[in-house]
C-alpha cells in the first residue's frame, strides 16, 4: 500500500479525493480535541482504501476541505468505513451538517460475529491481523503542529490496518449471513437526527425524577439556555452547570437572583452577574410541559412484584446463553430495558420482538415469560429447551425402553413388611406429607 505524506494543501487533496471516489470502500477516522470545547475541534482526518492511505491536515492554512466532504457525504457509491465511528460521523456532520452514507462499522459489525460487546481497535488489530498497535501517541495533543513522523504513523495505521480487516469481516458476515442483521445498525448510526445539538430538545438528555409538568418546563428552559451559552462561549456544556444542578434548579426554582448563591455547582458571582441574570431570565420564561410535551409512561417494574424482577433475570440468563450458542454480542439481540419491558408484560414496540431479533432471540423469550421454555444442563452446560420438546424426548424414550411392571422376584415372600400398611399411610399420602414438609 502506497502511504502519502501527510496532505497540507488542497490541489494534493482533491486529487486523492479523485481517485479514491473510484474505489468501493474508504476507511476513515479523525484525531481531534474537545476537552476544553463545545465543538470538537478537528485536528487530522486520515482516509485509506485497499492501495493507498494519508493523513489530511484540516488547520492548514488555505486548505480546501470540500474535495473530501464531497466523497463522505455525496459519493453514494464509495462505502465509508469507520471503527467506533459515532464521534467521527458527529464531526463530519457539524461540518457539513449531513452524515457519511452509506456507512459501515467494524465495531458493530464485530457484535454480529462474536460475543465482543465494544472491541477496541487494538484487539481488533490483534484479533484479525495478529498485529499490536503500538499506543504511544494515543496521548498526542494532535492541535499543536507540526507533528513529527510518529504521530503521524501511528494515526495513518487506524485505517491502514482497518483496509486489510474490512474485506475478511466482510467475508466473515457473508458467510454467516447476518450481514442483514447490521442494516438498520448502520442506518442508525447515519442518522442526522443523532448530531442535531438542538437547544429545544436538549432538556431529554437529563435525568429528572418525576413528570410534574411545572418541573419538567423549567429543566427544558434552562438546558436551553444552558446549550446556548455553551455553543456561544464553545466551552463544554459541563463548564456551564453540570446536569444534576440543572435537576435542583428545576425542582427548587430560585425565587431570585441572590438565591443562585445558594445553589450547590454554581459560583457566588452568579447572584449578581450577566449569566446570573439570563438563568433567572429563562427560569421566568418558562411554561408547563403540554400533556403531548411529556414524555411518555413507559412501564417498568414486574406485574408480580418480586416475582417478575426474577422473570427479568430469567431473560437475562436466556439472552446469555443465546449470545454463546449462536455467538453473538448479547448487546445485540437485546438490552436489559428491552427485557424488563417484557417481563413487565409489554409485548409492542421493544426491538427483540421484531424482525430478525424476534426469530433468532424474541420467540424464546416470549415463549420463556409464557411458561413454554425451560432450564436443562446438557453434557454440563446450561441450556434452554421447549416444555414440549422435553414432554415429547420423554414420550419416546418411554416408549423405546417401555417399563415392566411384572419384574421377577417382586412379589417376595415376606416382602409385606409387619406394620407396613398402616391405615391412613398410604404412599401417595407419605409422598404428599414428605413434600409438605420438605417445603416447609
Amino acid at each position: 500500500m502506497k502511504i502519502h505524506k501527510l496532505i497540507s494543501d488542497s490541489e494534493t487533496l482533491a486529487a486523492l479525493c479523485k481517485r479514491l471516489s473510484q474505489a468501493d470502500f474508504v476507511c476513515v477516522d479523525t484525531e481531534f480535541m474537545r476537552e476544553n470545547t463545545y465543538w470538537p475541534e478537528l485536528c487530522l482526518i486520515q482516509i485509506a482504501d485497499s492501495e493507498e492511505a494519508a493523513a489530511i491536515d484540516p488547520m492548514a492554512p488555505g486548505i480546501d476541505m470540500t474535495p473530501l466532504m464531497d466523497l463522505l457525504v455525496d459519493n453514494e457509491d464509495v462505502l465509508k468505513v469507520f471503527h467506533a465511528g459515532g464521534q467521527d460521523v458527529e464531526i463530519i456532520y457539524n461540518i457539513t451538517g449531513r452524515t457519511p452514507h452509506p456507512i459501515f462499522d467494524t465495531q458493530i459489525a464485530m457484535m454480529a460475529v462474536s460475543q465482543s460487546e465494544q472491541i477496541g481497535y487494538s484487539n481488533l488489530c490483534e484479533s484479525w491481523l495478529g498485529i499490536t498497535v503500538d499506543k504511544g501517541a494515543r496521548f498526542t495533543d494532535w492541535s499543536r503542529r507540526p507533528l513529527d513522523a510518529r504521530q503521524i504513523d501511528y494515526a495513518i495505521g487506524d485505517v491502514t490496518h482497518l483496509s486489510k480487516i474490512f474485506p475478511k469481516l466482510l467475508n466473515r458476515l457473508i458467510k454467516t449471513g447476518r450481514g442483514t442483521w447490521l442494516n438498520a445498525e448502520m442506518e442508525k448510526l447515519a442518522d442526522p437526527d443523532n448530531y442535531k445539538n438542538d437547544p429545544e430538545q436538549a432538556w431529554q438528555r437529563i435525568r429528572a425524577a418525576g413528570r410534574n409538568p411545572a418541573m419538567l418546563g423549567r429543566l427544558k428552559a434552562i438546558a436551553r439556555w444552558r446549550e446556548i451559552e455553551a455553543q456561544d462561549k464553545n466551552i463544554p456544556r459541563g463548564r456551564i452547570a453540570r446536569d444534576e444542578t440543572l435537576a435542583d434548579i428545576a425542582s427548587h426554582p430560585p425565587r431570585q437572583q441572590s438565591d443562585l448563591a445558594k445553589v450547590r455547582g454554581l459560583s457566588q458571582a452568579w447572584k449578581e452577574n450577566e449569566i446570573g441574570r439570563r438563568l433567572v431570565a429563562a427560569i421566568e420564561a418558562s411554561k408547563p410541559l403540554t400533556d403531548a410535551e411529556l414524555p411518555p409512561r413507559t412501564p417498568r417494574g414486574a406485574p408480580l412484584g418480586k416475582e417478575g424482577a426474577l422473570v427479568a433475570d430469567l431473560l437475562k440468563l436466556l439472552l446469555k446463553i443465546r449470545s454463546r450458542e449462536i455467538d453473538v454480542a448479547s448487546r445485540l439481540l437485546a438490552r436489559s430495558d428491552d427485557l424488563e419491558l417484557l417481563a413487565a408484560g409489554v409485548r409492542k414496540n421493544i426491538p427483540l420482538l421484531e424482525g430478525w431479533r424476534y426469530d433468532v432471540f424474541g420467540r424464546d423469550a416470549l415463549d420463556l415469560v409464557e411458561g413454554k421454555m425451560a432450564f436443562a444442563v446438557v453434557n454440563g452446560k446450561l441450556k434452554m429447551t421447549h416444555v414440549d420438546d422435553i414432554v415429547e424426548d420423554e414420550a419416546v424414550a418411554a416408549e423405546a425402553d417401555p417399563v415392566d411392571d411384572d419384574i421377577p422376584g417382586d412379589d417376595i415372600p415376606g416382602d409385606d413388611i409387619p406394620g407396613d400398611d398402616i391405615p391412613g399411610d398410604s404412599g401417595a399420602e407419605n409422598a404428599g406429607q414428605a413434600d409438605g414438609a420438605e417445603a416447609e
